[in-house]
């Protein structure tokens, strides 16, 4: 029987455990990436690791996010970043040469290797034929330090796609109806792999924005073969010297598969507040849209921005909507620039954006109050935007650039397409490799980690918080210009933890000491923001129980000591009410993967399962990662 492109790259990969779907497994770690956002906690847990350069083929650091610079924070991180790189031996983006999975789609990302990102949205490099998994920072601190990521052993899915899209359809209508179809929990521990004659339409942009939003469906990663369309991508960056053919054996066996003809595909829209919460275009035609923005590391491609400005040359943006361009890289931004796009878009009456996350995350360019925005983004969870009452559709650059012209959502297909490029700009000189001579600056704001608790025997507390199902990491750990310049100050960014659930949160948990999170399925879905654990476990939560955990979350969970419990029998969340006081026994933790927890107010017992392996076991117990590796080098 033969293996499927996973397989391939797991087996060549693999430090430990056996390829037997659900068991635990490690594998080798060529690279990592890191973002602005979630890389200084990242380097200030590789600065306790006790290494002098990384062990990775490549690291990179990237600042995309904060470049948002209304006080010194974020200036301030940036600093650190780099110097803290030019020390560890890791490459540094510096801000303005782009969007991290962008500009390592273009530059760095490899067929057959691994890709460990501190981004959700690492798979962007499946699209090359990269095993490329997103998590928290202290696992790609871990892989830079030498360590192997452990992860469960995923299933594979087989998405085939036949045909070829018709005009005016794109590679994002084609992930928003395999979110339709999986939905934003389908793809959890498994692995999203795409075949058929259909890939042969695609390019490497394209495929890299269905493997980017693979992450929505709250998939390990997803994948593309490597083959003719990724070695004249990898030409016209200059790295042909990087190209390895590799594809999925004929008589491999898939654990589900699903069959998309193209050609029949119609463009669609993610309504508010979800991604798999879809609709064909056609059925919202009637809707008045405000804002349109186009970009993010989905669909900031120059391929996109050429796309877009095929419909709206010679036409002028709707006189009600704001128009928004995103370039995802310094070298898209100089590619159409020279090839006469950005022309266009300015004088269609477009904003041209920096290249950077920006309104993605709630940095810049938040809607009016009740405002319906069209963005090519990737999450339209409630209140990312930075405005809470604004209805956020996800739509294709196509769908997007129409509705700007209309005034309503739409999509228009006739239009002239631009012939593509022979080839790339290529400029690094944004990109600084690493000297070893640099000392770390630390600027005021950038505060050393807090002492974390072991756990305890015997977990008493309130339930501080009862949550709904698909509980988002933005939910938790909000984003945005507010919220991000503090990410490398536990202290004050934990006062945003729950905000938008509960203001008083903080609060609440600092009396409380010691507290409980119980939630329905999903929690913790979305960014890989590991702040999401460590700000909670810093205001004392020590267990969440819930239906069911993204896996991300869940290991940052882990990492930082939280407690992940799962109910047993669903129906028992039902049982437990906001400010019940549980009772938890975890003293025979190792021996029984099941628990009993006593509600005290209620006088019943739930039972729940940890389905934590030894090691994991050991961590929490210690506290957190950091605080197993310290006392493990003590011994």
């Amino acid at each position: 029987m033969g293996h499927t492109l996973t397989e391939k790259i797991i087996s060549k990969h693999l430090l430990s455990g056996q390829m037997i779907k659900g068991e635990n497994i490690s594998i080798k770690i060529d690279q990592t990436l890191t973002q602005d956002a979630t890389g200084t906690m990242a380097y200030l847990e590789l600065e306790q690791l006790g290494i002098t350069k990384v062990k990775t083929e490549l690291s990179v650091s990237y600042v995309d996010h904060n470049t948002l610079q209304s006080g010194f924070e974020n200036a301030d991180d940036h600093k650190y970043l780099q110097t803290v790189a030019d020390k560890f031996g890791i490459y540094f983006s510096k801000a303005g040469n782009g969007i991290c999975h962008q500009v390592h789609l273009e530059r760095f990302s490899k067929p057959g290797k691994t890709l460990l990102g501190s981004d959700s949205h690492t798979p962007t490099s499946g699209g090359m034929g990269m095993l490329a998994i997103g998590a928290g920072g202290l696992d790609v601190a871990l892989a830079m330090a030498g360590q192997g990521f452990s992860l469960v052993m995923p299933k594979v899915v087989n998405i085939e796609l036949k045909n070829r899209l018709k005009k005016g359809v794109s590679a994002k209508d084609i992930i928003l109806e395999v979110l339709r179809i999986l939905t934003v929990k389908g793809g959890v521990n498994k692995v999203v792999e795409y075949s058929g004659d259909g890939i042969k339409s695609l390019s490497v942009p394209e495929r890299a924005t269905i493997t980017n939003m693979g992450a929505e469906l709250g998939a390990t990663t997803s994948i593309f073969p490597s083959d003719e369309i990724t070695y004249e991508f990898l030409k016209m960056q200059k790295r042909e010297k990087d190209f390895e053919a590799l594809e999925a054996d004929k008589d491999c066996v898939y654990d589900e598969k699903y069959i998309i003809d193209l050609a029949e595909l119609k463009p669609l829209a993610a309504k508010p507040h979800s991604p798999d919460s879809i609709a064909r275009v056609e059925d919202l035609k009637d809707i008045k849209v405000d804002q349109v923005l186009i970009g993010s590391c989905t669909n900031s491609s120059y391929y996109d921005l050429m796309k877009a400005a095929c419909i709206i040359k010679d036409k002028k943006v709707h006189k009600d909507v704001s128009l928004g361009i995103v370039p995802g890289s310094k070298q898209v931004l100089e590619m159409i620039t020279k090839d006469g796009i950005l022309e266009i878009f300015i004088k269609a009456g477009a904003r041209i954006l920096e290249s950077a996350c920006g309104a993605c995350i709630g940095m810049g360019m938040s809607p009016a109050t009740d405002a319906v925005s069209l963005r090519t983004f990737n999450r339209n969870f409630y209140g990312r935007s930075g405005t809470l009452s604004a209805k956020v559709y996800l739509v294709s650059p196509e769908t997007a650039i129409s509705s700007a012209i209309s005034g309503v959502i739409s999509n228009d297909p006739n239009f002239n397409e631009m012939p593509m490029p022979k080839e790339f700009l290529i400029d690094d000189a944004m990109i600084i490799a690493p000297t070893f001579k640099d000392a770390v600056v630390r600027g005021p704001n950038i505060k050393p980690l807090f002492d974390a608790e072991a756990l305890d025997d015997i977990i008493k507390n309130e339930v501080i918080l009862k949550l709904e199902d698909n509980i988002t990491t933005d939910d938790i750990m909000p984003a945005g210009s507010k919220v991000l310049p503090y990410r490398s100050n536990i202290d004050k960014i934990s006062e945003f933890v729950f905000n938008t659930k509960d203001l008083n949160f903080k609060k609440r948990a600092m009396e409380l000491k010691g507290s409980i999170v119980v939630a329905g399925q999903n929690y913790g879905q979305g960014s890989s923001r590991e702040h999401a654990a460590i700000a909670p476990k810093y205001l004392g939560v020590k267990a969440v129980i819930a239906k069911s955990f993204a896996r991300i979350h869940r290991k940052n969970l882990i990492n930082f000591g939280i407690l992940p419990l799962v109910f047993v029998n669903e129906k028992d969340y039902d049982k437990i009410s906001q400010k019940d006081i549980l009772e938890i026994n975890t003293k025979d933790i190792l021996e029984n993967k099941n628990l009993i927890i006593k509600n005290v107010s209620k006088n019943i017992n739930i039972e729940v399962m940890h389905n934590l392996d030894a090691n994991e076991i050991a961590i929490i117990k210690e506290g957190g990662m950091l605080k197993f590796i310290k006392n493990l080098n003590k011994r």
